[in-house]
């Protein structure tokens, strides 16, 4: 199979036909072998009997129902197990990324030899309170991951069907998936300029908490690729640090009580100087921290259910 579209859902009732024609219509016009693989992610508006009917007419459409809302890692994880096409799209349900795009970016994976391919919405037809957020939040990821690219969290992009076998998205580390395909090893990664539409239907799922929780996921994935499997390279260092530090504390604590006795000066009590306390102190967290990193290290060892979700029913899978 040539392609496959994923596209994650949450309450798209009114965008979906439109979605699908649009799709089908550019993937015929290029003759390629597609598939769509819709993800209702929990809706509760009538997406998933919509999908259901499309089905039914359509064996290309293909449909997986979440019990409960996951969020669109989740959907985008379940999409990229079912996929099968050489290589897979994926764009959000609202009609903002268009399937005219598709084309191009299947000619950049298959035709240039990229494993992954981002959108790049250069010009946005969101409001001001959603555009400035992203521009910082997509600098700050530039920044921290060395991958320059514009638009992160540009929900079309393209992959090549190894590297999606080869991930694991969990969480919200939908936004990282650049990220998580560097550190797989799928160096080969660049972006196109797409085109950006205005919302047709329904409202934006964009909230604050969005633009906060991507900073907390900027964070998780920087220290997942750099120690997840490692984590005592990082406790074990700070533990040792902290440890080193109490001790040299704690040394020089008692040295200064030895000498002032040996001059004949009355000295306090070790324990009664602060300096004491903070030396003890530091010699404690140094080893919470290098347990910290054993615990890690056992914990990286035994994770097979984080990708654990609750699927009602499926459709042509």
């Amino acid at each position: 199979m040539d392609i496959s579209v994923v596209v994650p859902l949450y309450n798209e009732v009114e965008s979906l036909p439109e979605l699908v024609e649009w799709i089908t219509r550019v993937c015929l016009a290029e003759k390629y072998d597609f598939e769509i693989i819709l993800i209702d992610d929990g809706s509760n508006d009538g997406s998933w009997e919509l999908i259901e009917e499309m089905s039914t007419k359509d064996k290309r459409i293909k449909g997986v129902k979440f019990r409960r809302n996951y969020g669109k890692s989740a959907a985008l994880h379940h999409g990229f197990d079912a996929a099968s096409g050489e290589v897979i799209i994926t764009m959000d349900a609202d009609l903002q990324d268009s399937p005219d795009e598709i084309p191009g970016l299947y000619n950049k994976i298959q035709a240039e030899g990229l494993d992954l391919v981002s959108g790049w919405k250069k010009k946005r037809y969101d409001p001001i309170s959603k555009t400035i957020p992203s521009k910082f939040f997509n600098w700050t990821a530039r920044k921290a991951t060395g991958i320059k690219l514009h638009d992160f969290n540009c929900g079309l992009k393209a992959y090549r069907h190894n590297l999606v076998k080869s991930i694991e998205i969990y969480g919200e580390m939908h936004r990282y998936i650049p990220v998580l395909a560097k550190q797989a090893g799928f160096n080969l990664i660049g972006e196109q300029v797409v085109q950006h539409q205005k919302r047709k239907y329904g409202v934006t799922k964009f909230g604050i908490e969005r633009f906060i929780n991507g900073y907390l996921d900027l964070i998780s994935v920087t220290f997942i690729t750099r120690f997840g499997k490692k984590p005592m390279h990082l406790f074990g260092f700070l533990g040792t640090l902290m440890f080193f530090i109490g001790f040299l504390a704690t040394v020089w604590v008692g040295a200064r009580k030895l000498y002032l006795m040996s001059h004949g000066i009355i000295a306090p009590l070790v324990t009664d100087t602060p300096y004491f306390y903070l030396a003890l102190f530091a010699m404690i967290i140094g080893t919470q921290l290098f347990l910290a990193g054993f615990l890690g290290e056992l914990i990286s060892r035994s994770s097979s259910d984080r990708n654990v979700y609750q699927v009602d029913k499926l459709v042509n899978l």
